[in-house]
């Protein structure tokens, strides 16, 4: 909900609006040659009107949000530990089962394994890295066990849940 205070007023008004509704409330503070508003983070002004901008607020939210998961990392060590633990290989494990996986219809590996080779040699591992994505899908893996992994460095966020039930952690 919007707050507004109409021209004129004063500079004690003015101070008092943005404290009650920016400072205490958290507010977005927009003045226009009319009147200072109030808004919330998902309303916008335009022409001195208030308008629900919901829909691209929570769009914006989502993007902020992919880009946040897309920059959280492990260390090689990390990963490697947490893929052996949750699916007993490791990168040289990684590395043989690709190797003997079929080509592609281009007579292509499914994955450029030299390239894979250099990535693995990498001293952090971030979550938006598209190997760490094609790997985790190679194994498996779902986007939000992934997600999890990475935000918490747990390998159990690799283990099915059925895993985790049956205590084979």
């Amino acid at each position: 909900m919007s707050y507004k205070l109409n021209k004129p007023y004063t500079e004690n008004e003015r101070a008092d609006f943005i404290v009650t509704y920016n400072h205490n409330q958290g507010l977005l503070i927009e003045e226009t040659e009319n009147a200072i508003y109030a808004l919330e983070a998902w309303e916008k002004l335009e022409d001195d009107e208030v308008i629900d901008n919901t829909e691209e607020y929570q769009q914006k939210l989502a993007e902020q949000e992919a880009e946040r998961i897309a920059m959280l990392n492990l260390t090689g060590a990390d990963v490697e530990r947490g893929i052996y633990k949750a699916k007993g290989m490791d990168f040289d494990d990684i590395i043989a089962y690709l190797e003997a996986q079929p080509l592609s219809d281009e007579g292509k590996p499914v994955i450029d394994i030299k390239a894979l080779k250099i990535e693995l040699k990498a001293n952090n591992f971030y979550r938006g890295n598209p190997y760490v994505q094609q790997i985790g899908q190679l194994l498996g893996f779902t986007d939000e066990q992934l997600n999890a992994f990475f935000e918490t460095g747990d390998y159990t966020a690799l283990l099915a849940q059925n895993e985790i039930a049956e205590g084979v952690v």
